[in-house]
């Protein structure tokens, strides 16, 4: 930012004073504040020199070394930055060189282009590198990451998968490669329909199917057997321990291609099937699932991960999974951006946000002047040769009032809409239905209306998993608030691409990722953690989809704690937990806020993404962590306050202090020192004792600390966010903490929002 002029002066005869205010994007990441460091820092850079001018190759790269000398100044010293000297196909070269000498080199006769070398890497699925978790094709390539080497890249752990089952033909199951089954497994491969024992291998090494609880006739659509006739439970299967697949895609349309595998590719897979396909929506009773669990302790699992729906009692079961040493992740809900809207709260679990990754689907629309070009998203591959298209006149626009307009068919058919591109506006008031609803009624109207395309508005794009009912009938591509205001004529909607990279803003918390606080536990901050759940691209049936939700967050956080499992197969749940937490990041790639997508963008906190976005490498050397140990978790019902939890909720802050307590174990070097880093939430003063922790060789590995919170305005007040962060002296582990604080003077009256 900047501004002109620097300097501003008054008069009497002149009040009002003029100033212009320059916003200007920032570059790509900056390795150094130093402006100087280019001009002495050597980069590769790709010289062209343009066609071959002589057959003889020592020709070639004798001009090559002419041109670099001119720069360097001697031809040893251009013998040592030459990196490579290309002579067949043309001719150029590749040297180490400073930014002025590469700019010298520019206006030397026959250099066509000088350019800094772009590095490219092999396309995945794409969340797993976004987290960096790079997947190298054996385990010596440097190239994976740190987590994924050092833990085998899962091999040998057993996670649990208590879903609507699994489609095991599919290729991510596949078991080449992998040794016997582990022998601590004492599960079972339960047969049923259209599911053998030859279903089960050496990947998925167990499978139980419940359900009693569903009556005769709503089985009649499914597959009375683990075989998962939904998807839901294969999609996140794979997410967590999917075999490298290459060439997968959406459906196999070439969006989102490349290799779909798991975060923890080695890991081996017991599914239990709780869900059903029931009068058109998904049912997963309590009674299949507290079965599962039950069975799940029994067989020897290590990690459960349920991407269910909470508002149950009877998940305050599954603390005696965690007391066998379970660690149990749950997906957060899909009710957002609505506050108090997140479920499974409970305090032993791994609760887990949605973001987005760097990587969209931007589709152009053309204008009917043929020249006028917006962008919007879609999931549109179908006919790419032949885009949808419309003559001018041929323009449909529709409001979409809660249930009347584009989600109406006998209306919209009433109003002749064949042929033509309809553009849905979003509801002008608050519906009681989500924009994914409302998209799925308005494109099931447009195909039963011969409509040949669907414009849809939203607040936010983070959603595209409706367009499935679009695929095969018609192009359907959402656009954002701003962008509907340009549309007055669509004239032709062009297919998909796939964008992947800096270009795309990324992380956000995806808008339909629900909030906090919990009504139920206030003392419990809560989501935990947030992990990437836009656009996910995993196994489906035979094919590979793109998925939306929380529920495809948190597979991301089971693999992960997989990996956490092998590495450290000493540490507890708890601390599992508190090593996700306390390091996971708050920044952007560019070391922005990350922001969280809503009905407007705003800075994310706490209860959008709990501490923050997974880390995974930094997680496996958290220095410190918040171990709790599975009996004090019994004292929910008296002081869910005094529990040792990876964060600190501080719901009704009154006009006198309040202070909570806190001890951290050491499991880093066995001689350190921590200093407390606060950012004390506004109108709050927060203060930590003592402000400095040490460690030392025999010495003991526990350290109990208070923080204390004042008021400093004795107001009736919303929630205001911090953090505790523990800083090492060696400067290599960064332990924090997320800090929720609301001011209260009467209870009645409390304020929940944010």
């Amino acid at each position: 930012m900047g501004w002109r002029p620097h300097v501003v002066s008054a008069s009497s005869s002149a009040l009002v004073l003029q100033f212009l205010v320059l916003l200007l994007p920032l570059p790509l990441p900056l390795l150094s504040a130093d402006a100087s460091s280019s001009q002495t820092t050597t980069t590769i850079y790709v010289v062209y020199m343009g066609e071959k001018k002589h057959d003889d190759p020592s020709v070639v790269m004798a001009s090559h070394h002419a041109a670099l000398t001119s720069v360097l100044g001697s031809k040893d010293e251009a013998l040592r930055s030459i990196v490579y000297s290309y002579k067949h196909g043309f001719s150029g070269f590749a040297a180490k060189l400073t930014q002025p000498q590469a700019e010298e080199l520019t206006k030397y006769p026959g250099v066509v282009s000088v350019k800094p070398n772009a590095y490219h890497h092999v396309h995945t699925t794409r969340s797993w590198d976004f987290l960096g978790m790079s997947y190298g094709e054996s385990p010596s390539l440097s190239s994976s990451s740190r987590l994924l080497r050092k833990a085998k890249y899962g091999e040998d752990v057993i996670v649990g998968v208590i879903d609507s089952g699994i489609w095991p033909e599919s290729p991510s199951f596949d078991d080449s490669g992998y040794g016997p089954v582990p022998k601590r497994w004492k599960g079972v491969c339960q047969t049923g329909q259209a599911f053998n024992a030859s279903n089960c291998n050496r990947k998925v090494i167990g499978a139980r199917w419940y359900g009693a609880d569903v009556s005769e006739e709503d089985l009649k659509a499914e597959y009375r057997s683990a075989r998962d006739a939904n998807g839901h439970g294969t999609h996140t299967a794979s997410t967590i321990a999917g075999s490298p697949v290459r060439g997968a895609s959406h459906a196999g349309g070439g969006l989102a291609a490349g290799i779909a595998r798991g975060g923890a590719p080695r890991a081996r897979l017991a599914i239990y099937k709780v869900c059903h396909d029931v009068g058109g929506g998904t049912s997963c009773g309590d009674a299949s699932i507290l079965a599962a669990l039950d069975a799940a302790i029994g067989d020897g699992v290590d990690v459960l991960s349920l991407s269910l729906g909470g508002g149950s009692d009877e998940v305050y079961r599954t603390l005696h999974v965690v007391a066998a040493g379970i660690t149990v992740v749950f997906s957060a809900g899909n009710d957002g951006p609505v506050p108090q809207s997140v479920t499974n709260a409970l305090p032993w679990l791994v609760t887990v946000a949605a973001t987005t990754v760097d990587r969209t689907f931007p589709t152009v629309v053309t204008l009917g002047d043929g020249e006028t070009k917006l962008v919007g998203q879609s999931l549109y591959y179908r006919n790419r040769s032949a885009a949808a298209s419309t003559s001018n006149d041929d323009f449909a626009w529709r409001h979409l009032m809660a249930f009347t307009g584009c989600d109406d068919a006998e209306k919209l058919r009433s109003e002749n809409i064949t042929g033509k591109i309809m553009v849905c506006r979003a509801p002008e008031f608050k519906s009681n239905y989500p924009p994914t609803a409302q998209f799925s009624w308005a494109s099931r109207a447009a195909i039963a209306g011969g409509a040949k395309g669907v414009i849809f508005e939203q607040y936010s794009t983070d959603v595209l998993d409706g367009q499935a009912s679009c695929q095969g009938h018609l192009p359907c591509v959402v656009v954002d608030k701003e962008t509907i205001y340009t549309i007055l004529n669509s004239d032709r909607i062009s297919p998909a691409a796939t964008m992947v990279g800096p270009q795309v803003a990324s992380p956000r918390i995806a808008t339909f990722s629900s909030r906090g606080p919990s009504a139920e536990f206030p003392s419990v901050l809560k989501p935990d953690i947030a992990a990437p759940g836009v656009s996910i691209l995993a196994a489906k049936r035979d094919s590979y989809v793109l998925l939306s939700g929380t529920s495809m967050a948190c597979p991301h956080v089971s693999a992960v704690v997989a990996l956490l499992k092998s590495v450290h197969p000493d540490w507890s749940p708890a601390m599992i937990k508190s090593a996700i937490v306390t390091t996971a990041s708050v920044t952007d790639r560019f070391g922005l806020p990350i922001q969280a997508n809503s009905v407007q963008r705003k800075p994310a906190d706490a209860f959008d993404m709990g501490g923050g976005l997974i880390a995974p490498d930094r997680a496996m050397d958290p220095g410190l962590v918040y171990d709790i140990q599975p009996e004090e978790y019994k004292s929910l019902d008296d002081r869910v306050d005094r529990l040792n939890l990876p964060s600190i909720a501080v719901p009704n802050l009154m006009y006198d202090s309040v202070t909570v307590s806190r001890t951290v174990t050491n499991v880093g070097p066995v001689e350190a020192t921590y200093r407390a880093v606060v950012e004390a939430p506004a109108g709050v003063a927060m203060d930590v004792a003592p402000p400095v922790i040490a460690f030392e060789r025999g010495g003991v590995r526990n350290a109990t600390f208070k923080v204390t919170f004042v008021a400093k305005q004795r107001v009736q007040g919303g929630y205001a966010f911090g953090s505790l962060t523990w800083l090492d002296d060696a400067k290599r582990h960064s332990v924090r903490i997320p800090v929720a604080v609301r001011t209260v003077v009467r209870d009645f009256v409390a304020d929940v929002s944010r």
